[in-house]
């Protein structure tokens, strides 16, 4: 990033976009935190706030912060001002390790709290950003945009719909007798955008949305028990499907 930063192809992009700009441009860098390996959930939230009371909100911002890091799985907070003349709304990422451990933090009682006390900052927006397969996982939750499984959730799930996905395309694909290298290619393909627009969004996530997305409440073992179950049966039913369809029904070319 610094190597680009200093380049003279950037440099040359700048100085051709000067004269777009009112003044000096400013720069931030945002990382993704400390400890990079984290599959950390990150939620971003933006505040508008009147300049008169930019001190009350600082305050009720430090006790917001104090309160999450109480909570198991956080991971940090970090706030942004408004930039004059390109942004208006502060800007706050706090990031914790699971979307379970922010789902207890986003549905606690001190959280709610907090959001009665800084009540008259209450128009904000927030997101949640951490999604290895993009929108794979969308869930929706009043409106906004819910958190994402955990990974192992989320392994369990790709694989629950990968599993069918390319036992049908090799089927489909083996009578043209395709190289190996060739027929992976094209199978590989198409089982991207078979997974990302039918397998998961039709098949995946409506099988296993009580366990991806539990409800608020829900008993963690209960649900984690009825959602791998669902897992197994199904896992089961492919095997027997496929097994009878390629030695007892079909034998491929």
């Amino acid at each position: 990033m610094q190597e680009w930063i200093n380049s003279a192809t950037r440099q040359r992009f700048l100085d051709a976009g000067r004269k777009y700009c009112d003044g000096p441009a400013t720069q931030q860098v945002v990382t993704g935190g400390a400890r990079p390996v984290d599959a950390l959930v990150t939620v971003v939230v933006t505040h508008r706030v009147q300049p008169h009371h930019v001190d009350d909100f600082l305050a009720w911002q430090r006790h917001m912060s104090r309160q999450e890091s109480k909570f198991e799985g956080f991971r940090g907070t970090e706030l942004f001002r408004p930039i004059d003349g390109l942004q208006d709304e502060w800007t706050t990422l706090y990031r914790f390790d699971t979307a379970e451990h922010l789902d207890a933090w986003l549905l606690s009682a001190e959280r709610r709290e907090l959001l009665a006390e800084g009540e008259k900052f209450n128009s904000f927006k927030m997101r949640t950003i951490e999604n290895s397969f993009g929108s794979w996982f969308a869930f929706e939750d009043h409106g906004e945009e819910a958190p994402p499984p955990s990974v192992a959730k989320t392994a369990i799930a790709v694989w629950v719909g990968l599993y069918p996905t390319v036992v049908l395309l090799t089927l489909a694909l083996s009578p043209l007798r395709l190289p190996l290298w060739n027929g992976l290619l094209l199978g590989n393909l198409l089982s991207s955008f078979i997974m990302s627009f039918l397998t998961m969004p039709y098949y995946v996530n409506p099988l296993l949305k009580r366990w991806l997305r539990p409800s608020p409440g829900a008993a963690a073992a209960r649900t984690n028990l009825v959602g791998l179950g669902i897992v197994a049966a199904v896992t089961a039913f492919w095997v027997a499907v496929f097994y009878l369809v390629t030695t007892v029904l079909w034998s491929l070319p």
